[in-house]
């Protein structure tokens, strides 16, 4: 069964099903349940997927081969552990966010559905492509539903922001296209897997890395390229910054380990000080500028940055440890900072502020809203038993082993981070209620519970029994690594000192990872 061609169809015909609904008063109810159904399905098809994963196979699976237009472009399909758990995070939060917009969008609400179901179409083509202007096609198709849902659904400077991210996202992307043209023409193929084990000229690989750089530092997004994200997140709706925090911003990532890290190996190790360079600063930065924050979504979409710093950091460690927790890391984020974008959706929906004065008491008002929201702030800083402490523990064990230097520096992201989530939710669930209106709040209703806990209970799964997660990604991450090992690696300013990576493909433990720190120091 061709699931994949499958699972990117089938949001498509839906999407064109609501496209012809006949308009009166029950078009957005049925626009809904379409919308509803779709996405439950795609994420049934979604766990097939994992079910039929064999991480000892093939190391690519369930692939699709159509040559449409040869040898030009190839309907190429399949995935890898780590295209695989992706694809899982999308279907699994997609259907949270129609349940999040069931209430709160009520203008033009078959074409918003629509937007999302295309969207989510793209999505899963981007992760599934193997051939590599297919993969072009997905990954810049899927600025035009987010460009909408922004600019028609968002708050009041939408248009600004909508722009913003659309000319950030697509300038980045041109250069890299140029890339892919020269390499096709080298290498005579558009196999993203031909592609990746054919080894170009070593000063070609450097221009090539800086092509493929541009479009995934703007995507992730990199200091000092972010500043279109703290906007995009602030106008979105709720279920648009859920979606663009959970999986738009891993498609920089995923293309970092898709694209640069194989095909331009001997370039990634000399341009490891950029990446590491730019994650430092990055981290400490937004950080401190989330820290100072009035407005609850852009705190998280500061803080969104930094933790997309850990991942670059993690990825150029180039090694077995740094690429897994990166990789563990964009699933965690994936699910934190969309829980945290629907918790200030809830009161957003009731007050209709984002502003951090405006509420305080919320523990003894809404109990059940400050119990989860507790929940999702520690797993966002790290605590032990959540996903975020499994993913930024691989990544500094990963990072250590290659620069002591930008270890310590990355560490002070996880001290300010506690900063300034902890500094946040005291101010918005203890204290007194700043006014009647916020006294006078609800607490979680049936639907937001069903939204909210499906994510504490996969975010605790990561954090308890992680290696369900790492198992699938274990081959493909090996065989990055495997790629880039023995390449002459950049020389680092005094005390930042390099070690080759480590052979092993399993996680250390806890206690591993101790004795490893004791025995490299």
């Amino acid at each position: 069964m061709p699931i994949l061609s499958i699972m990117i169809l089938l949001p498509v015909v839906a999407a064109l099903v609501l496209a012809t609904l006949p308009a009166g008063p029950d078009a957005a109810g049925r626009a809904r349940i379409v919308a509803l159904v779709t996405t439950i399905v795609e994420f049934g098809l979604g766990c097939v997927l994992w079910a039929g994963f064999d991480a000892a196979g093939a190391p690519f699976q369930f692939v699709e081969n159509l040559p449409l237009f040869a040898p030009y472009l190839a309907w190429h399909l399949g995935i890898d552990g780590i295209a695989l758990m992706l694809i899982v995070l999308s279907v699994f939060l997609m259907p949270l966010c129609i349940l999040a917009s069931w209430e709160a969008v009520q203008k033009r609400v078959p074409e918003y559905m629509a937007a999302f179901l295309l969207m989510e179409s793209l999505m899963i083509g981007t992760f599934a492509a193997r051939d590599i202007f297919l993969f072009y096609l997905f990954f810049e198709a899927g600025l035009i539903p987010m460009f909408l849902i922004i600019g028609i659904w968002g708050g009041a400077r939408r248009i600004y922001a909508s722009y913003k991210f659309f000319l950030y996202t697509l300038l980045g992307s041109v250069l890299m296209l140029v890339a892919m043209l020269y390499m096709v023409n080298i290498a005579g193929s558009t196999d993203i897997g031909v592609l990746s084990r054919f080894d170009f000229d070593k000063s070609v690989q450097f221009w090539l890395f800086l092509a493929f750089f541009a479009s995934f530092a703007v995507k992730m997004p990199m200091w000092p390229v972010h500043t279109w994200l703290p906007d995009a997140h602030v106008e979105a709706p709720t279920a648009g910054s859920v979606i663009l925090a959970g999986v738009l911003l891993k498609l920089g990532g995923y293309g970092f380990v898709r694209f640069s890290l194989p095909m331009f190996p001997d370039a990634s190790a000399q341009l490891i000080w950029l990446v590491f360079g730019l994650s430092m600063v990055a981290v400490v930065y937004t950080s401190l500028v989330a820290l100072v924050q009035h407005d609850m979504k852009k705190l998280i979409a500061y803080s969104s940055v930094a933790h997309m710093a850990f991942v670059t950091a993690g990825l150029f460690a180039l090694n077995t440890q740094g690429i897994e927790g990166a990789m563990v890391l964009m699933l965690s984020h994936g699910l934190v900072s969309g829980a945290l974008f629907l918790c200030v959706g809830v009161i957003y929906d009731r007050l209709h502020t984002r502003e951090i004065a405006r509420y305080g008491g919320l523990s003894d008002t809404m109990p059940r809203y400050a119990l989860l929201l507790m929940f999702f702030t520690m797993a966002s800083v790290g605590l032990p038993a959540t996903s975020g402490f499994v993913a930024e523990f691989l990544v500094l064990i990963g990072l250590y082993q290659t620069s002591t230097w930008a270890t310590l520096v990355m560490t002070t992201g996880i001290i300010l981070g506690a900063a300034y989530m902890l500094y946040l939710y005291w101010r918005v669930a203890f204290g007194t209620a700043a006014g009647d209106d916020t006294r006078a709040m609800p607490d979680l209703s049936a639907r937001e519970i069903a939204i909210l806990l499906p994510i504490a209970v996969a975010v605790l799964w990561m954090g308890v029994y992680p290696s369900s997660f790492q198992d699938p990604m274990r081959p493909a991450i090996a065989a990055v690594v495997d790629r880039v090992s023995g390449r002459e690696l950049a020389t680092l300013p005094t005390n930042m000192t390099l070690t080759p990576a480590l052979p092993t493909v399993v996680a250390p433990t806890a206690a591993e990872g101790a004795t490893l720190a004791r025995t490299h120091h």
